[in-house]
């Protein structure tokens, strides 16, 4: 199939479709630095592309089979100020999109819609903003479902999406939810996050902030963030036996309800002994499940480590998407009489 690429950060969607068989036809992405770091990652020479949505007309657009559109989550994460879907300023690109397609001809309209954001939209504003979306999709002819998927199937790292598919009417394309391991199995992982510390005494998200949070090798890393700001790299324990400048074996303190105080974690409770390190910029690119060519190829075109945290942490999980991809197809005749 061909696709197009709508907020296409540095290009997750693209490569996860790629790796599922499908080709580009063009893409739109507004940050600098991100198109920076999607160009030099994926091969766009002579490509369609814009940097504004919003100063596209439906006339330009290549025509392609899936359109994806993971419309910026700012309005809706429960990160962010939760102005909601439609009162949201970013939020409301979504209907953008949609502008255009209502736009097109029929005929020339996408078969299948790929929409990716927070989990935060099923519920935010008592579910009316979902509700809202549906009804636009309706409206523009397309029959919808949709799967709230966790990063943690396929990498370790907990992170929960809502991934919308839109069904163009009378297309005959195949049902893509739910998605299942080739093992058959559907649950998740056993491992969970496992923080053990932080090195912050800042009274931020109830005393227990993200900035300064210490994590054990154990588990498996929580949603990674843009981590705006500066200072929010995921720490995790290097050395989690220990060992004093003397070279005897020290065992880390077992974790305790005596180890809180005011719903923070006391530092030397816990963190005595300990090495602790922050998470690479390379390993940010891993828990997306970026090849480390990719990363490489954005390192050498130029970007700082403070916008390589920041691309991964605005990126989709690449298995995930290359999952779905595998599950978008068109049905034969045979199949439709099934």
């Amino acid at each position: 199939m061909k696709f197009l690429d709508l907020f296409a950060g540095i290009g997750g969607f693209h490569l996860g479709m790629e790796q599922a068989g499908h080709t580009c036809v063009g893409w739109v992405e507004w940050d600098k630095f991100a198109r920076q770091s999607y160009q030099a990652i994926h091969n766009v020479k002579g490509v369609w592309n814009a940097s504004d949505i919003r100063t596209v007309r439906a006339s330009e657009l290549p025509r392609a089979d899936c359109w994806y559109f993971g419309f910026p989550c700012q309005d809706i994460s429960v990160a962010g100020k939760q102005k909601g879907f439609t009162a949201g300023k970013r939020s409301s690109l979504f209907f953008t999109v949609t502008g255009l397609i209502r736009d097109l001809e029929e005929e020339d309209r996408s078969s299948y819609l790929l929409i990716e954001n927070v989990k935060n939209l099923l519920s935010i504003n008592r579910g009316i903003d979902f509700l809202k979306l549906q009804i636009e999709l309706d409206e523009i002819g397309y029959d919808v479902e949709w799967s709230v998927l966790d990063s943690a199937e396929v990498v370790p790292q907990h992170r929960e999406r809502i991934f919308i598919v839109g069904h163009l009417r009378g297309r005959r394309t195949r049902k893509v939810f739910p998605i299942v391991r080739k093992s058959g199995e559907t649950d998740k992982p056993d491992k969970e996050v496992n923080q053990i510390g932080n090195v912050s005494k800042s009274k931020s998200f109830g005393g227990n902030p993200q900035v300064g949070r210490v994590y054990g090798t154990d588990g498996i890393s929580p949603t990674l963030s843009t981590m705006q700001g500066g200072g929010r790299e995921p720490k995790i324990i290097s050395n989690p036996h220990g060992y004093n400048k003397g070279g005897t074996r020290t065992i880390s303190p077992t974790v305790t309800a005596g180890s809180f105080k005011d719903n923070n974690f006391v530092q030397t409770n816990i963190l005595a002994g300990l090495r602790i390190r922050k998470l690479t910029p390379l390993e940010y690119w891993r828990l997306q499940g970026f090849p480390d060519w990719a990363f490489n190829r954005a390192r050498q075109a130029g970007l700082s480590d403070s916008q390589l945290y920041k691309q991964a942490g605005n990126s989709v999980t690449v298995p995930v998407i290359k999952a779905i991809a595998e599950n978008m197809a068109f049905e034969t005749f045979g199949e439709c009489l099934k």
